[in-house]
């Protein structure tokens, strides 16, 4: 997926962004967030597109967007600019960090990440896309902590992540003070192992709920679960 990505209330220019639209990005914008959420910060926003889907679907919301790279910082503000949600929709230009430190009194009732995700690989030889894929154990450190100051007492975290990642960040959010609320297990198709999961923390204890979500029912068929989930955003449907 390159150049221009068209959905049915706004556009996505990808160009300059290391990391281009993805399964992950699009599930984690359309599940994310329950009710209506009026403050919301995305981490590592990349070309912008999972804060242009959470602001078509909570149309009350402002939403603080963090991206480290200055080129896609630029890309995502273009497309923010050329949305119909433009006005609620700020992005900053800086490390997550910077920003935790930055605006300590920012506090916020839904916040996503679709983070870097190689943990201790091979780091690809190209440094926007070496920025965009993988992160140390540090990293989750610091932003599982960030996380765990600016949520509101009842918010939500949404992160998506490879399995083996995910456990490593369900151990660092139990030493934060972050509590697993809920697992949503994706996989390809009915029978597939777990490839990725969506993870959610809040700073409240409650029961963990699991669940699955199926992307194929067949070889290039959508399942009706996908096609439902996305069918307020993707042209095909």
């Amino acid at each position: 997926m390159s150049g221009i990505f068209r959905f049915k209330q706004f556009e996505v220019d990808q160009s300059g962004c290391a990391m281009k639209i993805n399964t992950d990005g699009v599930l984690l914008g359309a599940i994310a967030g329950e009710g209506q959420h009026e403050n919301i910060l995305d981490v590592g926003t990349g070309t912008g597109v999972i804060v242009m889907m959470l602001a078509q679907r909570f149309p009350e919301a402002r939403i603080d967007a963090v991206e480290i790279d200055a080129i896609a910082a630029q890309t995502a503000k273009r497309n923010f600019d050329n949305s119909p949600f433009s006005g609620r929709l700020t992005i900053y230009d800086t490390s997550f960090n910077d920003f935790f430190e930055q605006y300590p009194n920012k506090k916020y009732d839904l916040m996503i990440s679709n983070p870097p995700f190689y943990i201790d690989s091979l780091a690809s030889p190209q440094k926007e896309k070496n920025t965009a894929k993988h992160a140390g154990k540090d990293f989750f450190n610091e932003l599982m902590g960030g996380i765990s100051l600016q949520l509101k007492p009842d918010g939500e975290c949404w992160l998506v992540l490879p399995v083996n990642t995910a456990t490593l960040v369900k151990n660092i959010a139990n030493d934060v003070g972050l509590y697993l609320q809920k697992i949503i297990e994706i996989k390809s198709f009915q029978n597939s192992d777990t490839h990725r999961e969506i993870v959610v923390f809040g700073l409240e204890q409650k029961s963990i709920s699991t669940s699955s979500f199926i992307i194929y029912k067949d070889v290039k068929q959508y399942s009706d679960q996908y096609t439902r989930l996305l069918k307020d955003f993707f042209t095909i449907f």
